[in-house]
């Protein structure tokens, strides 16, 4: 007989007053939450950080934020208790809980404007998980939920033999450059760091990844078209906002997409000048990604599994649970290359 699920979960809580990261999460041990008839109760084995966690420990993020809430939005775990009308899944079934805005509000974001992850143990809807990719260590699962579909949806419909221009050796350009070498593309993954570019290239399935150094390339747009035998690239996995996106739109050929995925760059309307233009002239396809949906996940652990891809190597560092403050001091620092995983 399975043991009897625990009573109390151990849980860290925002307090934003404090001036570092390790305070500004605090320690707790709560009763868990009641469970409702079709939610389930997830015993976290690893949780992963994204740079918007970040962010809003450091009140420097634009959306809204519950002040004492539960940190973090991305987490694998085992099923422990399950509610009565439960129908998609068992107890002991391997799960990650998926980050899908509220169709009425627009948002509801785990570990922003509702409790999020950084605990032993969560309550969810069972609407609100996918299962895990068979093969897949819970530390790369909980890479999969925000960074993972991300990039799956920036990357979805180019073709085998295509080519993908990624932007920095953060979470989702990492494994943007994974699932596109994957699916058979050609990758050209820039950075502003030599050494992280020489770090990407020792890494399982990209070390045929093509290289370049924005900072020391003022016009890295004419390189990546270099890079790529002289024509554009058909996707651009774009995260630097306004101060780069003109340069992507360069990048690509004809047709092309450029994936908006982030604005981490100094937002600046001049750099936008003649991109009206440079959209029509080349037909280009400039589409936002917010994260992805249920479909795109479970697309994306398809790919997975019938590709037997892993991800270890995309792990940067890994903390332990109660070191928790110490891996988003380092998240902050960017030094990494790839992802943060905290263990359980």
């Amino acid at each position: 007989m399975p043991s009897p699920p625990p009573q109390t979960r151990t849980i860290y809580r925002r307090n934003l007053s404090s001036p570092s990261f390790a305070q500004k999460i605090q320690l707790e041990t709560e009763p868990i939450p009641p469970l409702t008839s079709t939610s389930l109760l997830l015993k976290l084995h690893a949780i992963s950080l994204n740079y918007r966690d970040a962010n809003m420990l450091n009140a420097t993020n634009p959306w809204p934020v519950l002040a004492s809430g539960i940190p973090c939005s991305d987490a694998a775990g085992e099923i422990v208790a399950i509610g009565p009308r439960v129908s998609r899944f068992k107890l002991g079934d391997r799960v990650c809980p998926i980050i899908e805005p509220n169709e009425r509000t627009g948002r509801e974001w785990l570990g922003g404007d509702v409790d999020g992850v950084l605990a032993s143990h969560v309550v969810v809807e069972e609407a609100k998980v996918v299962r895990v990719p068979e093969g897949l260590e819970y530390v790369e699962a909980a890479m999969l939920p925000v960074a993972g579909v991300t990039a799956w949806a920036g990357v979805r419909g180019v073709r085998a033999g295509g080519s993908v221009l990624v932007q920095g050796t953060g979470g989702v350009s990492m494994f943007g450059a994974k699932l596109a070498r994957a699916m058979g593309c050609r990758v050209i993954l820039s950075s502003s760091s030599d050494e992280k570019l020489a770090r990407v290239k020792e890494m399982g399935g990209l070390e045929s990844v093509r290289t370049l150094n924005y900072a020391r390339d003022a016009k890295w747009e004419d390189e990546a078209v270099r890079l790529n035998d002289g024509v554009g690239v058909d996707v651009v996995l774009e995260n630097g906002g306004t101060s780069s996106l003109m340069q992507s739109l360069k990048a690509t050929r004809k047709g092309g997409t450029v994936s908006q995925i982030g604005y981490l760059g100094k937002q600046d309307g001049r750099h936008l000048d003649g991109l009206v233009s440079v959209l029509i002239e080349k037909e280009i396809n400039l589409r936002g990604i917010n994260v992805g949906s249920r479909a795109d996940f479970e697309d994306m652990n398809r790919l997975i599994e019938s590709n037997d891809i892993r991800f270890n190597e995309l792990i940067d560092k890994k903390f332990e649970f109660e070191r928790a403050g110490e891996a988003f001091e380092y998240l902050w620092s960017g030094q990494h290359v790839g992802k943060i995983v905290i263990e359980i």
